[in-house]
């Protein structure tokens, strides 16, 4: 069975991969999309975070990573998708995540969405994390893949 597995990944963390992989454990193939939000200011290209995603996850055989721009339902239509799983930190996570679910479901009613809730060591992170520690040239390589940190070092400039 597919799944998919979407974000923006602006960049993405050891926290994303830990999500994808435990996935990768229950799934025949992990769909990882990643998209536009209208609503963020990002630091890398959509061509860009895929390339990071792709260069993260080389070594888990069953991940596909894909891009995509309009509703999460119509790509999933698009792609014989019926499960989104998503990540959960936190109970913040868990309404707007229910609230996105629920017109997903509204909007095709096949689709299922499961709720993977983050490891303890990863339940802080997010994107916007690494980001400012990493403006502030604090310590943030253990926070994402190596890969990722050589295109943080590269846009800011520094290493």
């Amino acid at each position: 069975m597919k799944v998919l597995y979407t974000g923006s990944f602006d960049p993405i963390t050891v926290g994303h991969l830990d999500i994808i992989r435990r996935i990768s454990k229950m799934f025949e193939t992990v769909v990882v999309t990643v998209f536009n939000n209208k609503e963020k200011k990002y630091w890398f290209s959509i061509e860009e975070r895929c390339e990071m995603v792709r260069g993260a996850t080389r070594d888990i055989e069953n991940v596909e990573v894909d891009f995509t721009g309009g509703l999460v339902v119509d790509y999933c239509d698009r792609n014989g998708i019926s499960i989104i799983v998503r990540g959960l930190r936190a109970v913040s996570d868990y309404e707007y995540e229910l609230s996105i679910s629920s017109i997903n479901k509204h909007l095709n009613k096949e689709l299922e969405t499961i709720f993977l809730v983050a490891s303890p060591q990863y339940s802080f992170l997010s994107s916007s994390m690494v980001k400012d520690v990493a403006e502030h040239g604090g310590p943030f390589e253990d926070l994402v893949p190596e890969n990722v940190a050589q295109n943080i070092y590269r846009l800011l400039g520094r290493k």
